[in-house]
């Protein structure tokens, strides 16, 4: 069941895919920046890649505007033909595959979520739209600093990462559903286990992704991992070419439409970049980030760096690939919004 009439507002609108412009399914026109400052933008550009050693590095920076692919670089030994890993834009590709399959009836985003360990307690009213607006309430720590105080570390690479669903359910109610704002990614993989009951398995889980998401738009390199229990790692793990990122980036700013066929239901990019959360120094939506403080911005982001960055008033998205620490980003980011304010 969706609900999207009441999302829209204040939202800017996004933009349509030119008539004259193919759609990059099998390949990205391509062309030149048309920016008001040729030099700042190779300053920017430029200076996302010129890091210090003790900064990390980037990988990879792709720019596409109005459609076509503008500017695109590697370094690092990264190349167009190499995959790259998501990280935490997953739980963006995840929010896509809510949608397709809440249109579809698999799934009800406003019903009780179907947890076969919360039907005995106040979990029992944990709704999938409470869990894609991380506001489930559960006690689950995002920690990657201090291995002792987080609970994403042994989900991901200890005890819980053969069946990351199960584990992130385990935890208990630390706030009342849909009360408090609370970044996690177990809530990620428990949507990860019910998208995959609800579709039937794992086989049928990498269809899907496959026949309903990733081929109709032209990602041929996606390679989505799983876990031993068969659930999608919706929180973290799914490897693609930057050019496959980029095409992600441009369903979204394209509306969820793709060539004259809608991928994504009406009303879901409204309804994954109206706010959840805005304390003027992070801002989300529903497994979308967006730019604090009222931008039209909203960003697909993942540890270390990972960003699909998407300004519909500009009709630009941003892809950045790299490796830093999360106390190296905010210089990279600063660059990435100046290039931004180019176009």
């Amino acid at each position: 069941m969706l609900r999207p009439e009441s999302l829209a507002a204040n939202l800017v609108s996004l933009p349509s895919q030119p008539k004259d412009l193919a759609w990059p399914t099998l390949a990205w026109e391509r062309g030149e920046p048309t920016v008001s400052d040729s030099a700042a933008f190779g300053h920017h550009t430029a200076s996302v890649f010129d890091l210090a050693p003790d900064q990390g590095v980037t990988y990879a920076l792709l720019v596409v505007h109005k459609g076509r692919l503008v500017y695109e670089r590697y370094a690092h030994g990264a190349s167009p033909i190499y995959t790259q890993v998501s990280w935490s834009m997953a739980k963006s590709v995840t929010h896509a595959l809510v949608g397709i399959a809440a249109e579809k009836g698999l799934v009800d985003l406003y019903a009780p979520a179907p947890v076969p360990e919360w039907q005995d307690d106040r979990r029992a009213e944990i709704t999938l739209d409470q869990l894609l607006r991380m506001s489930s309430g559960l006690a689950f720590r995002e920690e990657y600093v201090d291995p002792s105080e987080s609970d994403a570390i042994p989900m991901l690479a200890g005890p819980g990462r053969h069946d990351m669903g199960a584990f992130a359910a385990g935890f208990p109610l630390e706030h009342d559903p849909g009360s408090v704002f609370s970044y996690s990614s177990g809530t990620s993989n428990v949507i990860g286990r019910i998208l995959r009951d609800a579709i039937g398995g794992p086989t049928e889980m990498l269809a899907f992704m496959r026949e309903t998401l990733f081929e109709p738009i032209g990602i041929r390199t996606a390679l989505p991992s799983f876990d031993t229990a068969g659930t999608f790692t919706a929180s973290s793990w799914l490897h693609m070419i930057p050019e496959d990122f980029a095409r992600f980036g441009l369903l979204y700013l394209r509306d969820g439409q793709w060539d004259g066929e809608r991928i994504l239901p009406e009303g879901w990019v409204d309804y994954a970049r109206s706010p959840t959360h805005d304390d003027g120094e992070e801002a989300y939506g529903a497994h979308w980030w967006l730019r604090p403080g009222g931008s039209s911005v909203f960003y697909a982001s993942g540890y270390h760096g990972q960003r699909i960055v998407l300004a519909p008033e500009k009709d630009l998205a941003v892809i950045r690939i790299g490796r830093n620490e999360r106390d190296e980003l905010d210089p990279i980011w600063e660059h990435v919004f100046s290039l931004i304010e180019l176009f």
